[in-house]
């Protein structure tokens, strides 16, 4: 597991508020340990995520990364704080410096390493989507496609000083209909790697125990299915997959 976890005993004490987040998210310290607390009682209903609660999809999430086997999503859980049960997550300390995503003009496009998602007008002239083309964002893409997030924004990935790259903000994410929305779509048509097939195969054989039972009180039992049914077109099709259905495929705002 990625981080360690302080002990229900010890105190969540909040030191300060999230105003740009769209549902009551708080940072907070437990002990010496930073973390980012979202209570459940400052969710907002969804109408096409009627099912559930955000805190146990983020939870669910953080589950299947660690199934997949990459540390996708940093360490999260459930427990109680000052406003009730809600979402515990390590704070991760970002560079600044660093920009998996970014948005750049057409005509100061990269030469490589970057992957051209789309092209649109911008305040100043026509500007890129670009994402790194790194092993780091190929996994999290491919995590997205088997949690089918449907709210993969540029802020959701955080590029860490050691060069790692987390995903985070999952809570809408495990809808049984297809929701795939993302910023990740680079790799379009690209086979998946071993390593990557591998990995979406320790999360079907793992949900058919463990995993299972895990997720079991977190989702619904169709969410269970079409999660277990994604991982199976994903390996009956080891590709990344192209963007379809009637709604958008790249959340707005983009970051």
């Amino acid at each position: 597991m990625t981080g360690t976890v302080p002990s229900d005993d010890v105190e969540l004490e909040l030191t300060g508020r999230i105003r740009t987040a769209s549902n009551a998210s708080f940072l907070a310290r437990l002990g010496d340990v930073s973390v980012i607390y979202k209570p459940v009682a400052g969710e907002r209903p969804l109408w096409d995520f009627p099912d559930g609660r955000l805190a146990d999809r983020e939870v669910a999430a953080y589950l299947v990364s660690e199934a997949l086997g990459w540390d996708v999503v940093p360490r999260t859980w459930l427990r109680d704080g000052p406003l009730g049960e809600g979402m515990v997550q390590l704070w991760q300390d970002v560079d600044p410096e660093q920009d998996a995503v970014d948005l750049v003009p057409v005509d100061d496009l990269p030469d490589d390493g970057w992957r051209l998602v789309l092209e649109g007008d911008g305040d100043d002239g026509p500007v890129a989507l670009i994402h790194e083309d790194s092993e780091a964002l190929r996994r999290m893409a491919v995590f997205d496609v088997v949690v089918n997030n449907a709210d993969r924004k540029g802020a959701h990935v955080l590029a860490l000083p050691d060069g790692r790259r987390h995903g985070v903000d999952h809570g809408l994410t495990f809808h049984a209909e297809h929701k795939l929305r993302t910023v990740l779509w680079g790799w379009i048509g690209d086979p998946l790697t071993a390593d990557e097939a591998d990995g979406v195969g320790r999360v079907r054989s793992a949900l058919s125990g463990s995993l299972g039972s895990t997720l079991a009180p977190l989702l619904t039992p169709d969410e269970l299915e079409a999660l277990d049914d994604r991982c199976a077109r994903l390996l009956a099709s080891p590709v990344f997959p192209e963007p379809h259905g009637p709604m958008p495929a790249v959340p707005w705002p983009v970051f």
